[in-house]
């Protein structure tokens, strides 16, 4: 089969690979899509390896069609061939085959295609993870997500409206804002012309406090925000894409019993990772059908244009998710 592999001076090339060999328990998925996600990028560059025994190649969610299944997987559950599935992935997505655990499946939503499947498993199952297992949101909170342009932001932002809180995103500049218009947050900061601390503190004193945030950005705005937070409130760090290294006011943490999380997807336990993937298929598929949290696909590209597609999201101009198509329906 052929598979995206990291050339030594670091670009993509659809070339040829071995076939997946099929361990107990698990299926073997015919790719359609694959989206890609900023892990994918950590990946290219070296510093995010993928889980022992995963392919090298990058690739962490997928949808496409069951062709094989081992007589474990047959036993332990109730897939067939033919089935359409999507799928999370410790990585080997950008490829034609993907040999799976078949609890690490899902059934994709109905009305969904096959681009926007390939946009659930990997930011759905963070979403779901850090707003409800990390940070036990809970109806009428005031969360705030930064980066609303984000593939992430796409999903947790009307993950979170869904599940009656109130939500506040960040974005660089009001062209961005106009394109996150969508996703219908209470309210967006444009951070090109107002401090984070400024508008937090205007929600604080209106009465909004944040009591839960998730953050892909750390840096200098992480430390500046933290005096705004509701007693108890909890700050999810998932990335520092604007830097490691910030200036935090411990006493205000302490006094205020604020906790701070750092949290990733990749690093849970396979039966974690399958226990998340189940709720989400009782509790938010039904929504996704009835249209109220939909994947934002930003925009489509062919498996061979996936350096076009890690390009988008190194110059940050994505909003929403980028869909590599494998194979035509």
């Amino acid at each position: 089969m052929k598979a995206t592999l990291v050339t030594k001076d670091n670009h993509l090339i659809w070339t040829d690979v071995p076939d997946p060999i099929l361990k107990e328990d698990e299926v073997l998925v015919e790719i359609h899509c694959a989206a890609i996600n900023r892990a994918d990028l950590m990946q290219r560059e070296g510093c995010y390896p993928p889980p022992p025994g995963c392919p090298e190649w990058m690739g962490l969610e997928i949808s496409g069609v069951i062709v094989e299944l081992t007589e474990g997987a047959k036993k332990h559950s109730e897939w067939k061939i033919g089935d359409k599935v999507c799928a999370l992935l410790g990585g080997g997505g950008y490829a034609e085959y993907a040999a799976v655990k078949y609890d690490m499946l899902m059934p994709i939503p109905e009305g969904c295609t096959m681009e926007e499947a390939a946009a659930l498993p990997e930011a759905f199952a963070t979403a779901y993870l850090n707003l409800f297992y990390e940070g036990k949101l809970q109806a009428g909170e005031t969360f705030l997500m930064h980066a609303g342009a984000s593939g992430l932001a796409s999903v947790v932002i009307p993950m979170a409206k869904t599940f009656g809180a109130r939500v506040i995103t960040t974005v660089l500049n009001a062209d961005v804002a106009e394109k996150v218009k969508h996703l219908h947050a209470d309210r967006v900061i444009d951070t090109s012309k107002t401090p984070i601390e400024e508008a937090l503190k205007e929600e604080m004193d209106a009465g909004h406090p944040v009591d839960l945030a998730i953050d892909c950005l750390g840096g200098d705005m992480m430390g500046r925000s933290l005096h705004f937070l509701k007693y108890g409130a909890r700050w999810i760090m998932i990335a520092t894409l604007a830097g490691d290294m910030t200036q935090v006011d411990l006493r205000n943490v302490y006094v205020k019993n604020v906790r701070i999380i750092g949290s990733t997807l990749r690093s849970k336990t396979p039966a974690r990772k399958a226990e998340i993937l189940q709720c989400m298929v009782k509790d938010i598929w039904p929504k996704v059908t009835e249209g109220k949290i939909r994947p934002t696909v930003y925009k489509i590209l062919p498996i061979t244009k996936a350096e076009e597609g890690h390009d988008l999201l190194y110059a940050g101009k994505s909003v929403g998710k980028v869909v590599l198509r494998v194979k035509a329906d």
